[in-house]
């Protein structure tokens, strides 16, 4: 029996957003470990392609689509296409976002544009794929919406980026309210605050900046000790999207080792 010919989610088809590294490349990689039928999008082509070359290696099956998902026109040409071809649509998991390269500045300094645009990965994008996702998951009585935020979004952003912690408490307020509306189809929808975690450069960078005494503070403050992986996330978001999670809805599970 090769990876993927009996896991939890044989044959169920899902849509994983922000999948060329990191957080995003580990869901798509778990659920086609466990049998879905997975398909990956991001704006990040080469990093795509790597996410699928790495699932190959290992005898899995990632569909790739470079997807702006600030993009509705985009978002709904990418779903239509999934829901074409499998007939229908069981997870999607919101995990596109980030900080597009900002960095923490004063208040005065921050331009419309590096605010809106923040916005538009962070909290359109979840929102524009729950709309296209919607209807396929109300004609079969049942989905899983998973959307991936941050420790930011229940508290302050270690970055200092005032649009990315407003962001991420405005994708856990959607979160909560598409669990209410969606509810009565058999929908579930719920939201993974992940904490500090080395998922890709940003990070990367992000950890380096603090020098040994700063890494020592950060790790001080978790009470496992340790920084998360990306495969800490993923697991958290395969139980949403399990049926052992099918009667929560509108949660936001902190995963981030004991703050």
């Amino acid at each position: 029996m090769t990876a993927g010919q009996a896991g939890q989610f044989l044959g169920r088809t899902v849509i994983v957003t922000g999948a060329a590294h990191g957080f995003g490349r580990a869901i798509a990689h778990a659920f086609a470990w466990e049998g879905a039928v997975v398909w990956a999008c991001d704006v990040n082509a080469a990093g795509l392609g790597e996410t699928a070359r790495l699932a190959q290696h290992d005898g899995l099956t990632v569909q790739t689509r470079v997807v702006d998902v600030g993009d509705q026109a985009a978002v709904q040409a990418f779903v239509d296409e999934v829901t074409t071809g499998s007939g229908r649509l069981d997870v999607l998991v919101n995990n596109a976002g980030g900080v597009l390269g900002q960095v923490g500045r004063p208040l005065e300094e921050i331009s419309p544009a590096d605010w809106s645009a923040i916005f538009r990965v962070n909290v359109d994008g979840a929102f524009f794929f729950a709309q296209a996702a919607a209807p396929t998951m109300k004609r079969q009585g049942r989905g899983r919406i998973v959307n991936i935020s941050s420790g930011a979004g229940l508290g302050v952003s270690l970055t200092g980026i005032q649009a990315y912690a407003s962001a991420k408490a405005a994708q856990i307020g959607l979160t909560r309210q598409l669990a209410h509306e969606l509810g009565q189809f058999g929908i579930t929808v719920n939201n993974v605050a992940p904490g500090f975690v080395l998922s890709n450069p940003t990070t990367e960078r992000q950890w380096e900046s603090y020098g040994p005494d700063g890494q020592q503070k950060l790790l001080d403050g978790i009470a496992l000790k340790r920084l998360g992986t990306p495969d800490d996330i993923a697991q958290a978001v395969l139980f949403f999207a399990s049926d052992k999670a099918g009667w929560i809805s509108g949660q936001v599970l902190s995963v981030d080792g004991g703050r």
